[in-house]
């Protein structure tokens, strides 16, 4: 018998690790159910069965990962501008706020423009690609849009904007 040549082997592994990145990378359920952010599942670090799946026109969630094994970080976003953030920064603190009127605008005209329904995971039939990048997850009303911290990564533009509209307004920074 023949010993197994080293490419060989390789497609099989390549396909364990993309199977475990897939897994870790995926932060938004697919139903209708709840829409109150909840606590993520302590077991997996990915949001728990009661996590929201929907959200309203003008409002919007963020879930945020790093790698598979980092805290996961959820945050909602109101249609007047307020927000409550779960385990911020990853360091298990919670923190609730009010964005100023002009970020509440430019949310609103973000999350308004016809484009944004392009840029959903669906549309762009959106697959990770990268391992232990921050990950991070929107929840609009026009559906889920994910990006990741990555070189090379795809990174929606409109939705972009959100992330760092996001980002900028609230203790976003994930430290572990």
């Amino acid at each position: 018998m023949l010993p197994r040549s080293p490419s060989r082997l390789l497609v099989p592994l390549l396909g364990a690790a993309l199977a475990v990145a897939l897994t870790g990378c995926t932060l938004v359920h697919a139903s209708t159910d709840d829409t109150d952010a909840s606590p993520a599942s302590a077991a997996t670090g990915l949001p728990g069965p009661d996590a929201p799946t929907t959200v309203g026109e003008g409002q919007v969630s963020l879930f945020q990962k790093l790698g598979t094994t980092g805290p996961l970080r959820t945050l909602r976003v109101e249609r007047d501008g307020t927000w409550k953030c779960t385990d911020c920064a990853g360091d298990g603190v919670n923190s609730t706020g009010t964005l100023t009127p002009e970020q509440v605008s430019r949310l609103q005209q973000l999350l308004a423009d016809p484009g944004l329904a392009g840029e959903t995971d669906e549309a762009r039939q959106y697959r990770a690609t990268c391992i232990d990048a921050l990950t991070s997850s929107l929840l609009t009303a026009v559906g889920p849009i994910t990006s990741e911290d990555c070189p090379g990564a795809e990174r929606p533009k409109i939705a972009g904007e959100i992330l760092l509209l996001l980002t900028q307004a609230t203790p976003a920074e994930l430290t572990g």
